[in-house]
This record gives C-alpha cells, structure tokens and sequence, in this order.
C-alpha cells in the first residue's frame, strides 16, 4: 500500500470502523445510488458519497455514452466537481435514445472505480409536470386557459419549445362542489376551452392534466382552481 493509501486506509479506520478489513479503499469511496432523475426531459444525474468519503473532501468526475457506444465521453461541467449530481440534458437531448452515466471519486490521492446508472431512457422515464392553467368567465362560461410545461430545448427561432410538442393532449375537469361529482369535459389538444352550461350560483372547481394518448400516460394533475358561476 503507498503512502497515499496508508493514510486514506487511516482515514477511512477513524471515521468508519471495520470499513478497511471488509473492503478495499477504492471500493469504500465508490459513489452511491448513482441515478438518473427527469422532469420534463431536464435530465440530471445524481449520486451519494461513498461509505469512506467524508463531508465534501472528495471531488467527482462524470461521464457519458448512448446505449451501444464503446467510447465514453467526459462531462467537461462536472469533472472535479464537488457536488452531488450534473446536469447532462444537452448529452441525453435524443429522447428516444437510451443512455448511461457513471461517476467516479478521488479523495487523499486515491480514485474509487466507477459506479453506473441503470440505462436510462428518457421518454419513459421522465416525470411531466401538469399544465399551467387560467380560468376566466365570461357570459355564464369559464374560459380556462392552458399552457403545457416547457421542454429544455429551442427551435430554430430560438422559442422555448412545449410538451406539446410530443403529442401530449390536454384534459379538463369540472367538480361540482354541492354535487360532489367530477366530469371530464375535455381531451385535445386546444389551449383554450370554453365550460358552458353552468348552473347558476353553483361553486365549480377545475382541474387539468397532461396526457399521452400513445402510452397511455398522464402528468399529476394541476392545484384545483374554484370559482363560483353568477
């Protein structure tokens, strides 16, 4: 064993006792529940330090690659960082591709092997938030207005690009506060949807959702929105 290793087999002793005679040192630093989390295809890796890595003395080096390539490829943002997780959205932008991450750690001189993601799929695995939604009324109706999360990608007029975009539908529906009872009253893809035939001084509560008619898939639903028609 080096000197390096002396001394982080030491460390490691002091802070974690019978770490050393279990495992090996480089083990004992290897990142943990290294993991990919996605919301609306923002899709970040995230890990936790190893079991002989104390307080944020280690640095961390992140790497790449689609499911296929040999080659992996070097997170030039997140190598010899001391953070816990990287952003890798532009690395994995092709949704329908699948990937991997891996993360490495040195700490007193001395690299822990790579500990690797599970293969990630993006348009599986990504969490949809729920539609932004305003509501109005005009003449007796409710005009509820909708707006789909935005992806993390520009079109070639540099405009945020929508959910919309993957075919994801919206869906309305009504609660009838003094009836108890909810009624789906719209699924498409329009962004304003008029509600009619309101009984008069009646509390009406809206909520709404994204969904994926393809994967038969759904966003959470929004916060309800109430209002009591005139």
């Amino acid at each position: 064993m080096t000197p390096k290793c002396c001394f982080l087999g030491f460390l490691i002793g002091v802070l974690l006792p019978g770490v050393v005679e279990t495992q090996p040192a480089h083990e004992s630093l290897k990142p943990q529940r290294v993991h990919f989390q996605s919301q609306n295809f923002h899709n970040i890796l995230h890990w936790q330090p190893g079991r002989a890595c104390p307080g944020n003395s280690s640095i961390y080096f992140v790497q790449y690659k689609t499911y296929g390539q040999r080659q992996w490829k070097d997170k030039e943002d997140c190598w010899g960082i001391q953070e816990f997780f990287c952003d890798l959205t532009n690395e994995t932008s092709d949704i329908w591709e699948p990937y991997y991450g891996r993360v490495r750690t040195t700490l007193a001189g001395v690299h822990s092997g790579w500990t690797m993601t599970q293969r990630f799929f993006p348009w599986w695995e990504t969490k949809i938030d729920p539609p932004f939604m305003n509501i109005t009324q005009v003449n007796g109706s409710l005009l509820v207005n909708l707006h789909a999360p935005n992806l993390p990608y520009r079109d070639q007029k540099r405009k945020n690009v929508s959910m919309e975009y993957y075919g994801l539908v919206y869906r309305v529906f009504v609660i009838n506060n003094s009836l108890e009872k909810e009624q789906k009253v719209y699924e498409g893809a329009h962004r304003v949807v008029e509600i009619e035939a309101l009984t008069p001084h009646t509390g009406y509560c809206i909520v709404a959702e994204m969904y994926q008619p393809t994967l038969d898939r759904r966003s959470q639903r929004s916060q309800e929105r109430c209002v009591e028609s005139p």
